[in-house]
């Protein structure tokens, strides 16, 4: 009984909260209906058995995207009589979008009602460990059968985050630089000074 109350709990919060992220006009009330959408969301995978996949919507989207984007958004000076005009202008095409994306919808269930389409379903096959948790069996998977292309994944995402550093890096003038020899070279006599102040004259710097 609690978890088919807090099943609908979590999925009334899930779904309240992801139309107040869409309805909402400040864009920083939006982020912070996304970040409720995300923890109800974790609820859910949560009563699904699936703790990791609840711990990365926590840890990856929560702590770090919907973050982000917070930030990115009250960092912006963003001009809302613009950004309804622009929203006029594409409307039309807004809803050229949305009626393709429910026609889709709409035949792709006609097509699972009709048979059309076989699901997959559980043969039996695969050895199912039961003293083995839901984060063990997905850390087996990634780290037995698929490590290779778990590096390489890893490989790919890191080469990709070395460019975006060599493509936004530019010389500024009247930007200090850092010097990495010098840093190192450092002596603690260099880095600190002893002071003895007077008594209420405090500290020049």
């Amino acid at each position: 009984m609690i978890t088919v109350l807090a099943f609908y709990l979590f999925a009334t919060l899930t779904i309240v909260a992801g139309a107040l992220t869409i309805t909402s006009r400040n864009p920083v009330h939006s982020v912070l209906w996304l970040i409720v959408a995300f923890f109800n969301a974790a609820g859910l995978m949560v009563l699904l058995g699936a703790e990791f996949i609840a711990m990365l919507l926590v840890i990856v989207y929560v702590g770090a995207v919907a973050v982000l984007f917070l930030f990115v958004v009250m960092m912006l000076d963003i001009d809302f009589a613009e950004l309804r005009a622009g929203f006029i202008k594409n409307f039309p095409l807004g809803l050229l979008l949305a009626g393709v994306l429910l026609a889709e919808i709409t035949l792709g269930l006609g097509a699972v009602g009709s048979g059309g389409i076989t699901l997959g379903t559980a043969d039996g096959t695969a050895p199912i460990v039961a003293s083995q948790s839901n984060t063990e069996a997905i850390g087996m998977l990634l780290y037995g059968k698929y490590l290779f292309l778990f590096e390489v994944a890893g490989v790919i995402l890191l080469v990709a985050m070395v460019g975006a550093i060599v493509l936004t890096h530019r010389k500024r003038t009247g930007v200090r630089s850092q010097n990495v020899a010098r840093q190192n070279a450092r002596r603690p006599d260099e880095a600190t000074v002893n002071m003895s102040p007077d008594v209420g004259k405090g500290v020049e710097l």
